[in-house]
């Protein structure tokens, strides 16, 4: 997935360290592009082995959050915040509150929402800075999955060339809000559900209200299915797994499922196809504009329902001129930021001109 490039720190438009040591604070806000609006993307609490790390996750997500604004059509720029995960005994109120000032100095130039590690009690407390957040009066997940279900039926059609999920195994990492809420929407188009996660008794609760199965996480990538839907952790598709998977569809709810580009290559030269994450798990961030433009749950469901045709355009595009889904979905956005900053300056070097 996008990387720090050659421009090194300079490859964000805006990199903001944040720090208050009287309530624990160590952040970092990366503005990647704000070429079609502000920068939106969540606010990650994670530990981190240092504040490099912390640093080039931060500008690395904030790249990966253009690509998924700007392919899901959104007036939003790519953005993401992390923060270092807080000492023991720390005032996690306090804390917020204080990033959130930070927030508010941005100007407007980034909207945060949940991300891994925070939850909209985090996101309301910063927002009382009188910054705008998101996330912060509701849960985005349910919307998240019901995308990646979508994704998963585009995808499903493409390879298969059906429109039923009827039969269809699909194993699902992690049966947290996301990984949960895609096993009801997917069980409810008669696909069989498998799911792993850590949590074995979480695990099994879900399985049993779906009617599916469960198997071991050490067990994950050896189990055969049809639609591999990773929910949990990043980079759960690397070099070194890639020969134990037993699956020929993947449509991922996380972020970050490539831990480099590459992997895109090397799932194309084993048959398996690979929906960009961006693409399939846009439905939370299409969720925060439905709420920020008050659009109704009907349109709201319709738009999000729009990734199917995304994710089925893509697919099809990719085998017609033999590149793989992500290098067309990243192709399609820096031409569609080009055309955009063409546009800008047309109209930038008219007003000079009658000036």
């Amino acid at each position: 997935m996008p990387e720090i490039d050659e421009q090194g720190w300079f490859g964000s438009e805006q990199l903001v360290l944040c720090r208050d040591d009287r309530v624990g604070l160590r952040a970092v806000i990366a503005i990647d592009d704000t070429t079609f609006g502000p920068g939106l993307g969540g606010v990650r609490c994670v530990a981190y082995p240092n504040e490099r790390a912390a640093v080039v996750e931060a500008q690395r997500l904030a790249a990966a959050m253009t690509l998924k604004n700007a392919s899901a059509g959104l007036p939003y720029g790519g953005a993401k915040s992390v923060i270092l995960a807080p000492e023991p005994g720390t005032d996690r109120v306090a804390m917020m509150r204080r990033f959130g000032d930070f927030i508010l100095r941005t100007g407007g130039s980034y909207l945060p929402g949940v991300d891994m590690g925070t939850t909209i009690e985090d996101l309301a407390i910063a927002g009382q800075s009188g910054a705008e957040v998101s996330c912060s009066t509701e849960d985005p997940s349910p919307w998240t999955a019901l995308g990646v279900a979508a994704g998963i039926r585009a995808a499903v059609a493409h390879v298969d060339g059906r429109e039923s999920l009827e039969g269809v195994r699909v194993l699902i990492q992690g049966a947290g809000h996301v990984g949960a809420a895609l096993a009801y929407d997917l069980v409810a188009d008669d696909a069989q559900i498998v799911i792993a996660d850590v949590n074995a008794d979480r695990a099994a609760t879900v399985a049993r209200e779906v009617g599916g199965s469960t198997v071991a996480p050490s067990e994950l990538l050896s189990t055969r299915c049809d639609v591999f839907a990773p929910c949990a952790v990043a980079g759960v598709v690397s070099p070194a797994t890639i020969d134990q998977l037993s699956c020929r569809i993947i449509v991922p709810a996380a972020n970050d499922t490539l831990s480099h580009e590459v992997e895109a290559e090397l799932l194309a030269r084993r048959g398996i196809t690979y929906v960009p994450d961006f693409i399939a798990n846009a439905g939370g961030v299409i969720h925060i504009h439905a709420l920020r433009a008050m659009h109704d749950e009907q349109r709201l469901r319709a738009d999000i329902a729009q990734i199917g045709g995304r994710v089925r355009d893509l697919l099809d595009e990719a085998s017609a001129c033999g590149e793989t889904p992500l290098m067309v979905a990243v192709s399609r956005v820096h031409r569609m930021l080009a055309q955009k900053r063409e546009v800008r300056q047309v109209h930038h070097t008219r007003e000079v001109l009658h000036t």
